[in-house]
C-alpha cells in the first residue's frame, strides 16, 4: 500500500518489548510520501540501564534512511524518551528533518497540529522520578507480555497485548488517558487548527473531541499501529497482526472503525481486513 503521510510513534527501540520485526514488516509493505516519527522512537530511559540494542532495531533504522533517500519526506518529533533528540531541533540528520512539533496539511486542506504530547503528561512534568518509576512497573508488564506473545505465536495465534489489557482495565489509567486526550484537543482548538495528532500513552484512537479531531497513532509496544493518510485526505488507523510463523511474508492489516461526524468523509467508516499474499506450502515448509 501506499499513502500520502503516515504517522508512527513510541517504536522504544532499544527496549525488550519493542515489537521492531513488526514495525520492519509495516514498512516493507506500506509506503508514503510523507512519513512522521512522533516521538519514543529511540528508547533513552532503557538504554542508560542497560543496552539491548539488536540487530532488528539496526534494521528498522535503516529502513527508514533508505526511504528517505528514495524521496520520501521525513519529520522526527522527539518525544519524553528520546528527549536528548530536542537538543538537535531545527536540524537534519540523514535527511530527516528534526521538530518540536508540526502542523501538516492534509490533502482535503484540513491543519493538524503534530506532537508527541508528553507536554500534557502530569507525571512527566512535575515529578520526572515517578514517571521514571512507572516506567520500570510498565517495562516488567511488557517482559511477562513478551512471555505470553511467544506463547501465543507458538500456538498460531496473533499478537495481543497483556499490558495493554492490564491497562484498558485499570480505572485510573483509564481517566488518565481521556483527561490527556481532552488536554490534547484543547490545545487544537487554541492553536485554530482543525485537529491534532500524537502517541505518548499507547492508545491509538480517531475520533472528534468538542469540535476537533484527535489522532492518536498508538505505539510499537503495545498495539502495534500506525495513522495513514489517503490521497483525498481520508484518514484511516491502521493495525499490523504478526504473522503466524517468524519467516512468513504473511500479514493482516485491520481498519479501526471511527464514527462518522462533521468531519465527513474525512475519516473511515470501513472496517475489512486486508491479507498479503500467501506463500506456499514450500515456501513455508522451507
Amino acid at each position: 500500500m501506499r499513502y500520502r503521510t503516515l504517522w508512527i510513534s513510541d517504536l522504544h527501540l532499544g527496549t525488550r518489548g519493542s515489537q521492531a520485526g513488526l514495525v520492519l514488516d509495516f514498512l516493507r509493505h506500506n509506503e508514503s510520501d510523507t512519513l512522521y516519527l512522533v516521538g519514543d522512537i529511540a528508547d533513552g530511559w532503557a538504554l542508560k540501564r542497560s543496552f539491548t540494542w539488536t540487530q532488528l532495531h539496526n534494521d528498522v533504522v535503516q529502513k527508514v534512511l533508505r526511504r528517505v533517500r528514495k524521496g520520501t519526506r521525513a519529520i522526527y518529533i522527539p518525544g519524553n524518551h528520546d528527549a536528548f533528540a530536542r537538543a538537535y531541533v531545527g536540524l537534519q540528520f540523514g535527511g530527516i528533518d528534526v521538530m518540536r512539533e508540526a502542523v501538516h496539511t492534509t490533502a482535503d486542506g484540513r491543519r493538524l497540529l503534530v506532537l508527541h504530547g508528553d507536554e500534557f503528561d502530569g507525571a512527566v512534568r512535575y515529578a520526572p522520578w515517578l514517571s521514571k518509576l512507572g516506567a520500570r512497573a510498565y517495562e516488567l508488564a511488557l517482559l511477562l507480555n513478551t512471555i505470553v506473545h511467544r506463547a501465543r505465536k507458538a500456538f498460531g495465534m496473533p499478537y495481543w497485548s497483556l499490558a495493554a489489557y492490564l491497562k484498558g482495565k485499570t480505572k485510573k489509567a483509564v481517566q488518565y488517558m481521556g483527561d490527556f486526550e481532552n488536554a490534547v484537543a484543547a490545545l487544537a482548538r487554541e492553536r485554530g487548527v482543525d485537529g491534532v495528532v500524537c502517541g505518548h500513552i499507547h492508545k491509538a484512537e480517531l475520533r472528534p473531541i468538542n469540535g476537533v479531531l484527535y489522532a492518536n497513532c498508538g505505539d510499537w509496544v503495545e498495539s502495534c499501529t500506525a495513522l495513514a493518510e489517503h490521497d483525498n485526505g481520508r484518514l484511516e488507523l491502521l493495525t499490523w497482526r504478526t504473522p503466524k510463523m517468524p519467516d512468513e511474508v504473511r500479514a493482516l492489516r485491520n481498519r479501526v472503525q471511527t464514527p462518522a461526524h462533521a468531519f465527513g468523509d474525512g475519516l473511515d467508516t470501513d472496517v475489512p481486513v486486508l491479507a498479503a499474499p500467501e506463500t506456499t506450502s514450500a515456501e513455508t515448509a522451507a
